[in-house]
């Protein structure tokens, strides 16, 4: 048995998974370039996603110092 997906009703409610989803994929983008912080919650626990990143300071400090 597949659950249907319900639509909302209310038009200004309509596209909301997606405008939430682009928020996010521009929050992640500004993070990386700006080289700061992007906290999500992730299996209830508030983390810094951005530092999952090659290019964000705290990584590049620990690899800096591995030889």
């Amino acid at each position: 048995m597949t659950a249907k997906k319900s639509f909302p009703k209310d038009p200004d409610l309509a596209n909301v998974e997606e405008a939430l989803k682009r928020a996010g994929k521009a929050a992640r983008e500004l993070a990386r370039k700006t080289r700061t912080p992007c906290f999500v919650i992730k299996e209830g626990k508030i983390v810094n996603i951005a530092e999952d990143q090659a290019d964000y300071p705290s990584a590049l400090k620990s690899s800096s110092h591995k030889c």
